[in-house]
């Protein structure tokens, strides 16, 4: 069970985090610039984050939810399935009025024709003429 007056106490001390980043990389057998290219950011920001200049803020804080929520790491996020139909193109001018909630009886098509109500009405007035 989690034991928040520890973690009080060791803030009250004012312990300084010490990035891990670097012996956990070598210990992989990676150089920086594999694990930048793994992780999807920059070499030059592997280096701040072995070398504690930025980043260490957030690593704490992704370790006090987790010690207050007794989780780890990769129960904080849930990973969805992103192959669902909302990523697909539309694939008729009527599918776009449908996602854009546009949608206008004037402009459904005639199933026999295949025109628009409008394109008949001008059809009609110009064989009329």
């Amino acid at each position: 069970m989690y034991d928040y007056k520890q973690d009080i106490n060791a803030v009250a001390v004012k312990r300084k985090a010490k990035p891990r980043i670097a012996f956990l990389r070598e210990q992989a057998g990676l150089t920086q610039l594999e694990l930048s290219r793994l992780v999807g950011v920059t070499e030059s920001t592997v280096q701040n984050w072995e070398s504690g200049r930025t980043g260490i803020n957030h690593i704490e804080r992704v370790a006090r939810f987790c010690k207050a929520l007794n989780c780890r790491v990769e129960d904080l996020l849930e990973y969805v399935d992103n192959s669902s139909n909302s990523d697909a193109k539309p694939s008729s001018l009527s599918e776009i009025h449908d996602l854009l909630g546009t949608n206008e009886p004037s402009l459904e098509k005639n199933e026999k024709s295949g025109l628009t109500e409008e394109a008949q009405s001008n059809n009609k007035s110009n064989i009329s003429l």
